[in-house]
């Protein structure tokens, strides 16, 4: 790639970030138009992106990965961290979907968010969000990861609490934000350790410049690089809503339902997909480290199948969804290179789908006065044509039904999870298909509770003449709106079998994730699909038996043990409170009981006896002169008597 081309990557960064800065500097000066320059400022970047990208397509594969140096960040002794950015297939198929998605999602804000008076106030936070995400994954070196790390933190904090005049949004923001920095600790240890062992943290020292030079463990213990593993895993699971971090996801879902779709589809919990898949080649120098990847990905996606099945809020349910496609995801970088690419292949292809999903929720809650609950909608496909049909197609695609996108990206990943030997083909490919079959339940379950059925909403009871009447008119919503959400939907049916014609997207990225070899599952692979289908055929038809062709009542109904539990997320906040936040409450009261009661009343006791001693000598100053001679004299007897003593005993 040419130098000029490079030039342009600093911009990716830099546009959307002087666009927040712009709207939140201005201030209300820019209520009228600011909104179109955050839209602006998202598809200026799109824009440059895709010229980066056309360069790349234009040069060989091993030229496909450069590094931009803006100069040095910091210099201190023998560690030197530089100020640059990485370019490569993997950091410019980020940029691509975190921007066009972006863009599409500012245009729909534009309508979304017309009646709040802050609507400014919220692009500049879009802004904010997509330079961080940018900086993220453009980043040249552990540390400025991590400074766009953190920005996607601060940005999901403003925008999840971004309704903060009510109690409940606010707390939703601030859990995220704690949960995260558990994570965030992670990331912190990983960097410690690789610049203890390594002395550097930029990639191009850590794991090599390419794929086929990538070997981190030259000179170090198997030890080491798994413990920076496991870290850089803790530091995945808390941006990416894995277990045993997961429980912020679904109060997320407080803010905006714009925030919902950027967040789910395109930035944050994609970042710890992002650093797993990065570090590639840490994780196949520590096996452990992999292996138990590939386990919390599994768990994942099983924990969130079986939360969203049991979900009446559309929004917590299309969460418990990412939450388990990202467990996807996650199965897939633990597989090592056969699954990189997989896991970034279905991470755009769901960047898409799911976008089009949050953001028809949207269009529902739009029509439906903003109210979330799918026991008091049904019958809408009729009255939101648009609507119904982007997100059908997104539901389509989530089910891997062919030929839409997520058949050619998650069965990847399925059949990738058979690969292997001894028993982790075995659970880890059942683990995949139980999720297929679970997912088409729960995703059918949504649509069909939505646009299907009959009316739950229709009407009320009027108490004076014993008459229904109507109480919701539920209409489209505009064309700002439903434009984004078509051209997601569009992308929802083909993109997928653009990008897997020929391998093109495998072989894209192989400057990256390196070239795997192609190994047999366990299983023959005619079987696997067709497993995959039948499950799915399963779990939608037995949702189209219960929420389309019987009564769905509007209060949900007495329910076995764990779909109680699922209703409540399996527990997960009394778990998280038994296992953390009471032994950290018992644990700091208790460090408070010993300051008061021994750090402090040491201290404070001496403070006391200086005093009582200082009130004992306050008594001798009388101020009389006599009194004050005696003294004196008295004393200068003391000091003869002790004189004439020592010198008696020296004789």
């Amino acid at each position: 790639m040419t130098t000029q081309t490079l030039s342009l990557v600093p911009w990716l960064v830099a546009t959307p970030l002087i666009g927040a800065a712009l709207l939140l500097l201005l201030g209300r000066w820019t209520d009228r138009w600011g909104h179109w320059l955050g839209v602006l400022a998202s598809a200026t970047t799109f824009v440059l992106g895709l010229v980066v990208v056309l360069a790349m397509l234009g040069v060989d594969p091993e030229q496909r990965v450069a590094t931009h140096t803006v100069g040095t960040w910091i210099e201190a002794g023998p560690l030197s961290v530089p100020l640059g950015f990485q370019v490569d297939p993997l950091s410019m198929t980020f940029v691509m979907l975190v921007t066009f998605v972006g863009t599409l999602i500012h245009v729909y804000s534009v309508a979304y968010m017309s009646g709040d008076r802050d609507r400014r106030r919220f692009f500049a936070y879009l802004n904010l969000f997509v330079a961080a995400m940018l900086l993220l994954v453009l980043a040249n070196s552990y540390l400025l990861l991590f400074v766009g790390w953190e920005g996607v933190g601060l940005a999901s904090f403003l925008l999840i609490g971004f309704w903060d005049h009510h109690l409940p949004n606010a707390v939703a923001g601030k859990k995220a934000f704690v949960m995260n920095r558990v994570g965030d600790m992670g990331l912190l240890a990983a960097m410690m350790l690789m610049l203890a062992n390594v002395g550097a943290l930029d990639f191009a020292t850590v794991l090599g410049n390419t794929a086929s030079d990538a070997v981190p463990g030259a000179g170090l213990s198997e030890g080491t690089w798994t413990a920076i593993g496991l870290l850089l895993l803790l530091a995945a699971c808390g941006k990416s809503a894995q277990l045993p971090l997961q429980a912020w996801l679904g109060d997320a879902m407080a803010g905006p339902t714009p925030v919902s779709a950027l967040i789910h589809a395109a930035t944050m919990v994609t970042a710890g997909v992002y650093l797993l898949v990065r570090s590639g080649p840490i994780l196949e120098a520590a096996p452990d480290a992999q292996l138990v990847v590939a386990i919390v990905g599994a768990l994942t996606l099983i924990f969130g199948a079986i939360v969203g099945c049991a979900k009446d809020d559309i929004k917590k349910a299309l969460a418990a969804s990412t939450m388990s496609q990202i467990g996807y995801m996650m199965l897939a970088a633990g597989l090592g290179p056969v699954g990189y690419a997989f896991a970034i292949f279905h991470l755009v292809t769901h960047g898409f789908f799911k976008a089009g999903l949050f953001l028809g929720a949207g269009s529902v809650m739009h029509a439906m006065d903003d109210d979330v609950n799918m026991r008091r909608f049904g019958g809408l496909a009729r009255l939101l044509p648009v609507t119904a049909i982007t997100m059908g197609l997104g539901w389509l695609a989530i089910l891997g039904v062919p030929p839409f996108s997520g058949f050619y990206s998650k069965d990847k990943i399925i059949e990738s999870a058979f690969v292997g030997e001894g028993w982790e083909p075995w659970v880890f490919g059942t683990a995949a298909l139980l999720g297929a079959g679970i997912t088409a339940y729960y995703m059918s379950r949504l649509f069909f509770l939505t646009f299907a059925g009959r009316r739950r909403w229709s009407t009320g009871h009027d108490g004076r003449t014993g008459d229904d009447v109507v109480t919701r008119h539920p209409h489209e919503s505009p064309w700002l709106m439903t434009v984004p959400m078509i051209l997601l939907a569009v992308g929802s049916v083909g993109l997928g079998f653009v990008l897997n014609a020929g391998d093109r997207f495998v072989t894209w990225l192989e400057p990256v994730t390196g070239h795997a070899e192609h190994h047999e599952p366990v299983l023959p692979i005619w079987l696997i699909m067709t497993l995959t289908l039948l499950l799915v055929v399963v779990g939608a038809a037995l949702a189209f038996w219960q929420f389309a062709t019987r009564a769905v009542p509007v209060e949900p109904p007495a329910a076995p043990a764990l779909v109680r539990a699922a209703r409540v997320d399996l527990h997960q906040d009394d778990v998280n409170e038994t296992l953390v936040m009471l032994p950290g409450q018992v644990l700091t009261r208790s460090l408070v009981y010993a300051d008061r009661t021994a750090v402090d009343a040491g201290w404070l006791g001496l403070a006391s006896g200086v005093g009582r001693f200082g009130r004992a000598l306050r008594g001798m100053q009388s101020g009389y002169p006599r009194q004050y001679a005696a003294v004196t004299l008295g004393g200068l007897g003391v000091v003869v008597l002790v004189i004439w003593l020592v010198a008696q005993g020296a004789s």
